[in-house]
């Protein structure tokens, strides 16, 4: 990403509607793995550094490393979360064999400088047996807007091509959802209706509307906890296990 989203990213994803509903998701999705209390985690495109402060906080006997492909933004995740963190790209993970008991990737496969094939191998490599990759995408190829333009996404996902792929990469144990339903007909309307408007959806919203979403989100996520699938959502959320 260019720095600008980085400095967008970095003002803002405390308390904008979207990473909040992201980090309770992939939050529950990691406790229901019930990994050891000190599990060795990887945030692998950890950004600014928000998510990796958050996993500080509610799972501080956990051993956190961050990465980033860019140094800067390695600087401020690593000032932001107190976490160890590095520049690298997730096609080379600097890390060695069977490091981690759970990685986080958020939004990260889709860039365009990202090689699924590649990186998928590299996070397999670097999970110990039983290791756990959590992983969030972006959602429909007809979804794609300026959003993605501005941010150098490269492609777009379903639920079942997201399973297919990490079957095909090697995982064991793959299961994928989608979330950010209750809002997706609001979001599909935006980018269909006006699909050349504005840039990146990293921005600041009027505080009622961070309220509304932020309501929205929260429902959701509380259907979620109690097993109810979604049938469509702005974003996919999947879980892979590596052999062992």
């Amino acid at each position: 990403m260019d720095r600008a989203e980085y400095e967008a990213m970095a003002r803002i994803e405390d308390r904008m509607w979207w990473y909040r509903a992201v980090r309770a998701n992939l939050t529950l999705a990691f406790r229901r793995l019930h990994l050891p209390a000190d599990a060795a985690i990887l945030d692998a495109g950890c950004g600014t550094g928000a998510l990796l402060a958050h996993l500080a906080r509610q799972f501080p006997a956990s051993s956190l490393t961050g990465l980033d492909v860019a140094p800067h933004a390695a600087v401020a995740a690593q000032r932001k979360s107190g976490a160890p963190v590095v520049a690298g790209s997730v096609n080379a993970l600097p890390f060695g064999d069977a490091s981690f008991d759970a990685m986080f990737s958020v939004d990260v496969l889709y860039h365009r400088a990202v090689h699924q094939r590649i990186a998928l191998a590299e996070a397999i490599r670097c999970l110990k047996p039983g290791g756990a990759l959590i992983i969030n995408l972006p959602a429909y190829e007809w979804m794609r807007s300026t959003h993605d333009a501005a941010v150098h996404g490269a492609r777009r996902y379903t639920r079942g091509g997201t399973l297919e792929m990490l079957r095909e990469a090697g995982f064991a144990s793959v299961r994928a959802g989608y979330w950010n339903t209750v809002l997706f007909p609001l979001m599909a309307a935006r980018r269909r209706l006006f699909p050349g408007s504005g840039g990146s959806d990293v921005q600041e919203y009027p505080l009622v509307l961070e309220l509304l979403f932020g309501a929205a989100t929260g429902v959701e996520h509380l259907m979620i906890r109690t097993g109810i699938p979604m049938p469509f959502g702005g974003s996919v959320l999947a879980v892979a296990r590596k052999n062992g």
